[in-house]
C-alpha cells in the first residue's frame, strides 16, 4: 500500500494532476486487457504476491483474463491446493471452458459450492459449504472444520472429519473414491489454504499494483526502490 500511493503521488506530480484532479486507488480503471496480457506473459516482477518464480509460472498456465481469475491465482498456488491436488483438474477445466465444453458435476448440487472454481474446491469457504450440501454436515460441524484448517498443520485436526464427511457422502449416493478424494484435498488445506475473502482482498492490490507497473512503469520503480 505504501508502494502504491508513492507511485500515484509520483504519476500525480509527473502528469500534472493536482487537487481534485489527483488520481488515487479508487481511480485505476477496471480490467484492463493490457493489464492481463502483461500478466499472462508473467512480466510481474516487484508485483504484490505474483512476483514469486511458482506464481511466475502459474501465470501463463492460468492466463488470468479477470479480476476474480486473480482471486484464483493468488490463492491456488499455496501449499493445501498443490499438496491437495487441486491444481492440475482446475487448469483442465479452465482449458475445457477455454474450448466451449461445459463443466460437469458428479451430483448437480455441486455446481452450488464449486461452480465459481470449475468444480474444484480452491476455498476454505468452498469446503465448508460443500460438506454441508454433500455431506449434510450442520453449520456448527461445518465450522469446527473451518477453525481446523485454520490452524494449518500446527494442531488443526483434520483428519477427525474423514468419517462423517466420507460416510456421509457415501450415504448420499456419492461413490467412495469420490469422497475419499474431496477429503484429500481438505486434508492439503491443512497445511495453508486461503479463504477466499483473504484472495480476493490480496487479488485487488495485485491489479492495482499491475496496472501501476504497466501503465506507469517508471514511477513504479521509484515507488518500489
Amino acid at each position: 500500500l505504501s508502494a502504491l500511493r508513492r507511485g500515484l503521488d509520483l504519476a500525480n506530480t509527473w502528469r500534472g494532476r493536482h487537487g481534485e484532479a489527483a488520481w488515487h486507488l479508487q481511480h485505476i480503471p477496471p480490467e484492463d486487457p493490457r493489464v492481463y496480457d502483461m500478466l499472462c506473459h508473467a512480466d510481474s516482477v516487484g508485483v504484490f504476491q505474483v512476483e514469486s518464480r511458482a506464481q511466475m509460472a502459474m501465470l501463463p498456465r492460468l492466463l488470468p483474463r479477470t479480476y476474480y481469475d486473480l482471486v484464483v491465482q493468488v490463492a491456488i498456488v499455496r501449499p493445501g491446493p498443490i499438496q491437495g491436488g487441486m491444481v492440475h483438474p482446475y487448469l483442465q477445466a479452465r482449458q475445457r471452458r477455454r474450448e466451449g465444453r461445459p463443466i460437469t458435476y458428479i451430483q448437480d448440487e455441486l455446481a452450488g459450492p464449486l461452480g465459481r472454481t470449475l468444480g474444484v474446491p480452491i476455498f476454505q469457504e468452498q469446503v465448508m459449504q460443500l460438506a454441508m450440501v454433500a455431506a449434510k454436515f450442520t453449520a456448527d460441524q461445518a465450522d469446527a472444520l473451518r477453525r481446523s484448517m485454520a490452524a494449518w498443520s500446527r494442531q488443526g485436526g483434520v483428519h477427525k472429519f474423514r468419517q462423517p464427511l466420507v460416510e456421509g457422502m457415501v450415504r448420499r449416493g456419492y461413490p467412495q473414491d469420490f469422497a475419499e478424494g474431496i477429503f484429500r484435498q481438505i486434508e492439503g488445506f491443512g497445511e495453508y489454504g486461503f479463504p477466499e475473502s483473504h484472495a480476493a482482498s490480496f487479488a485487488l492490490l495485485v491489479y492495482f499494483s499491475s496496472w501501476l507497473k504497466c501503465h506507469e512503469p517508471a514511477c513504479f520503480l521509484a515507488a518500489m526502490l
